[in-house]
């Protein structure tokens, strides 16, 4: 696999890194880059003109009606979702588990009046990820109140950052249809949308298709579209009044911050919403990639016993070794915290542990990328991604072995289960 320094893993406290696409540069977007390093003119906080309308157009081809001032850019999703929270003030809702970046910024946001406060994470049902579960989520909001607490946010991952599963419509309605009925706003993060592996197969719709003035709507480019060295993301707030206020205290927050997109930046990013021809060509052939890829490491995980849901979009899957947990404390690994240590070093690539995302220490749940497996070179990751059949190259065939083998390994280290004892037989 990819050999990466032991700092990649990332602070607990804060987050691995996101799940990078593993692929060389598209050298269009390396060319429009290039161009913008001789703007001298920085971008206004919340974005320029260009971005902006670049942003409403991209949501407008995929069914959200969007002006540009109902848009807002900053330098990353981190930023971004904490001038959104800002914004709003109060409690937040999350679905367990969740992107393991979100928690830290509502934790830097905690104390202080109508500030956010604290996070309420809620189980998510059995099929999906992302979306908590309703009847759950309107215990979660009642329980809140009852104790004094001010919940005003849900937030939402769809498609879901880690499980790689998209819940379904109904699914996100029933959630959405408590959150609006308890007075929250819901955030929508829809990063992952364009990673969906058969779009034209999995019905996706987004909660502010069914709510357009309540819900508001995060993506982060940087990663699904761009790479993701090159940090950029766009909100969408609904044309409302209400949103027109939350629009105006998050660029307040953004200003504050100084938290504006570099200019190259900005250039490339208004080229990538723009949808052309390569950008558009390259998404689909590193969906495609991904998903051949995912459901490859799926099955490996299913032969060794251990359990995940079938991935169906983004770059990664989420993974539950729970069955082999007396193989794991064999090699003294009993909680996620070294789970993840374990398995960054025996992988030689980041393995961030479910604790990251939400998940209790306790349990042995990991996230696997798929961007590691696609080759130690640009030349081989290039290779995987042309090639008619990607599995059946020799690297990724070693780089899937290798971690099938990590995982089967577990069942030999497993201590031997005493046998019964035999019935003494009585003269």
């Amino acid at each position: 696999m990819q050999r990466t320094a032991p700092e990649d893993r990332g602070r607990v406290r804060h987050g691995p890194p996101a799940p990078d696409p593993g692929l060389p540069v598209l050298p269009e977007l390396a060319a429009v880059l290039a161009a913008g390093a001789c703007r001298t003119v920085s971008e206004p906080p919340g974005g320029g003109a260009a971005l902006r309308t670049a942003a409403s157009g991209h949501w407008q081809r995929r069914g959200l009606e969007t002006g540009p001032d109902g848009v807002i850019a900053a330098p990353g999703a981190p930023p971004l979702l904490f001038a959104l929270l800002a914004a709003a003030g109060g409690d937040v809702l999350l679905p367990r588990p969740c992107p393991a970046w979100w928690v830290p910024q509502i934790r830097l946001l905690g104390g202080g009046r109508d500030a956010v406060r604290s996070s309420y994470h809620v189980p998510t049902p059995a099929e999906c990820g992302g979306v908590p579960d309703p009847y759950a989520l309107m215990e979660t909001v009642r329980r809140v109140r009852a104790e004094g607490g001010t919940p005003r946010l849900l937030l939402l991952s769809v498609p879901d950052d880690p499980t790689a599963t998209l819940a379904p419509p109904e699914t996100v309605r029933a959630a959405c249809e408590v959150a609006l009925a308890e007075g929250l706003w819901v955030i929508s993060d829809e990063t992952w949308r364009d990673t969906v592996h058969r779009p034209c197969e999995t019905v996706f719709l987004s909660p502010a298709e069914m709510f357009p003035e309540h819900v508001l709507v995060l993506t982060d480019l940087a990663g699904a579209h761009t790479p993701t060295t090159w940090p950029a993301a766009i909100a969408r707030l609904p044309d409302t009044a209400v949103g027109a206020a939350l629009r105006d205290r998050a660029l307040d927050a953004l200003a504050a911050l100084g938290a504006t997109v570099a200019a190259p930046i900005a250039e490339a990013a208004a080229y990538a919403l723009h949808d052309p021809e390569p950008v558009v060509a390259r998404s689909r052939a590193a969906a495609a990639l991904h998903a051949d890829v995912q459901q490859a490491v799926h099955r490996t995980v299913l032969a060794a016993g251990a359990l995940a849901r079938p991935p169906v979009a983004g770059r990664h899957l989420y993974v539950d070794l729970d069955p082999l947990r007396a193989g794991l404390a064999a090699r003294g690994v009993t909680d996620s915290m070294e789970l993840e240590e374990y398995l960054t070093d025996r992988l030689a690539t980041p393995v961030p542990g479910g604790h990251r995302f939400g998940d209790p220490l306790g349990a042995l749940r990991v996230r696997l990328s798929t961007a590691p497996l696609l080759g130690a070179t640009p030349q081989q990751r290039t290779e995987s991604l042309t090639a008619s059949r990607p599995l059946e190259l020799p690297h990724l065939e070693q780089t899937l072995n290798e971690l099938g083998t990590a995982l089967t390994e577990l069942h030999r280290s497993a201590p031997a289960r005493p046998a019964p004892a035999r019935p003494r037989s009585h003269p």
